[in-house]
This record gives C-alpha cells, sequence and structure tokens, in this order.
C-alpha cells in the first residue's frame, strides 16, 4: 500500500485500484473535536480537487476535497455515526470514502511523507 498527502491536508491510501482518503493527523489537530462529516455519495464521480465532503468541529467547518479524481466506491458508515473517529484514529479507523482509481499520475504527483511534514511544520 502507498501513502500520500495532499496540500489541504487529506491522506490517500492505495492499494491496488482503490484509494481511501482521510484528513491528516494535522488537520484534526487544527479542527479539533469533530462533531460532524458530510460524506460523498457512492457512485459519484469526481474530478481531482472538487469538494467531496465536509468536516465540522467545535472550532471550524472544512472542506474535504477528492485527491485525486475517480468514483466513490465506499463510504465509512462508522465515521458518519461516530464523527470522533477522525480525531481519535484519522490514520486508520477515520477515513472518510474509497475512490476507484483512474488516473495513477494524479496520485503520484502528490507529496510523500517527509514532504509533507515539512509542508505541514511550514503552514
Amino acid at each position: 500500500m502507498s501513502l500520500k498527502y495532499t496540500k489541504d491536508h487529506e491522506w490517500v491510501a492505495v492499494d491496488g485500484s482503490v484509494a481511501t482518503v482521510g484528513i491528516t493527523q494535522h488537520a484534526q489537530d487544527a479542527l479539533g473535536d469533530v462533531v460532524f462529516v458530510d460524506l460523498p455519495e457512492v457512485g459519484q464521480g469526481y474530478a481531482q480537487g472538487e469538494v467531496a465532503g465536509v468536516v465540522e468541529s467545535v472550532k471550524a467547518a472544512a472542506d474535504v476535497y477528492m485527491p485525486i479524481a475517480g468514483e466513490v466506491t465506499e463510504v465509512n458508515e462508522a465515521l458518519r455515526a461516530d464523527p470522533s473517529l477522525a480525531n481519535s484514529d484519522p490514520m486508520g479507523g477515520g477515513w472518510f470514502f474509497k475512490v476507484k482509481l483512474t488516473d495513477a499520475g494524479q496520485f503520484d504527483a502528490l507529496m510523500d511523507a517527509t514532504s509533507y511534514e515539512k509542508f505541514s511544520a511550514e503552514a
């Protein structure tokens, strides 16, 4: 499995042709306690960069952007039922949705862990 990051503080893990998307530790730290998530509809296609959902916390609301073009194949119903998973396990059980990867080049262009850590430290 390969893991990459976006400038909008989403992580993307690709396993075969499926990409799992969530928010990073940095994002959940900035948001504070997550109280609501609006997830995309299964079957909906998105272009890279389109708003695919919303995460709301006690501090703010933030859009969740589609890091790569593709069709949503699954959403995390556990996260919808318990939004605090985005805080307690953002890189695991707090994932947001899965997408069928259509352009591997878009994934390859995202930041690796070292680049993302540097980017986050400067943000």
